[in-house]
């Protein structure tokens, strides 16, 4: 057990290495679209919970290392000591949310019940993920709400990649013989974690949105 958690460790860093390197020569190679940097580790971050999931990470060393890295974030934004992280051109706190986030799904959840964690962080970061990078670069109709513009393309690709995110939690959960909300009850989910991502100023909606996912989540158990 304890060679399984030291190599989950060794995974989840060396998964967060290539992640933020990633995002590094993204933000090299194309220096003017800053949002793409940001995204790639924004979606990267994510997969951090079902590495710990499968390898059974502690709940004491998962809350101490979330706690950590929100810690991180709160010194990125207030330094820019790695741009390619903050540098977006707008006021936003969402990286701090979105490690918050984890940190507190992590406290209320892990590691009983790793199934809403993952639903709250991946919904987030699959979901809102793919809206930022896809809603910018095809012309469909737009709004804006509180200083943020949003899209029909974007605000679809959140709806769809958060209940196809959800859909294949349910799968997992069947398969391990775990309880799990049903396909109808995904759908309310993901339309209710979209609606919240509408309401995305400072980035607030990286702390909703998760939060929000996971409460529902448990919610619609049977």
């Amino acid at each position: 057990m304890v060679t399984q958690q030291l190599l989950g460790v060794a995974a989840v860093a060396g998964w967060l290495a290539a992640v933020l390197l990633t995002a590094l020569a993204v933000r090299r190679r194309w220096p003017h679209q800053k949002e793409w940097s940001r995204k790639i580790v924004h979606i990267g971050t994510g997969a951090v919970v079902l590495l710990a999931w499968v390898f059974g990470i502690p709940r004491d060393f998962a809350l101490g290392a979330a706690a950590l890295v929100t810690v991180g974030a709160a010194l990125n934004h207030r330094f820019r000591l790695l741009p390619a992280v903050e540098d977006v051109g707008r006021q936003s706190y969402g990286t701090i949310a979105y490690g918050a986030s984890i940190t507190i799904l992590l406290a209320l959840f892990w590691p009983q019940q790793p199934l809403p964690v993952a639903a709250g962080v991946l919904v987030m970061a699959c979901g809102d993920g793919l809206a930022g990078l896809v809603g910018p670069q095809i012309n469909s109709p737009r709004w804006r709400l509180f200083g943020q513009t949003k899209s029909l393309v974007g605000t679809s690709a959140m709806a769809l990649t958060s209940w196809l995110v959800l859909a294949l939690l349910i799968g997992v959960a069947q398969a391990t013989g775990t309880s799990a909300p049903n396909l109808v009850a995904a759908a309310v989910i993901a339309f209710a974690a979209t609606g919240l991502e509408q309401l995305s100023g400072f980035g607030l909606d990286n702390l909703s949105v998760p939060l929000a996912t996971a409460c529902l989540w448990q919610l619609a158990m049977p």
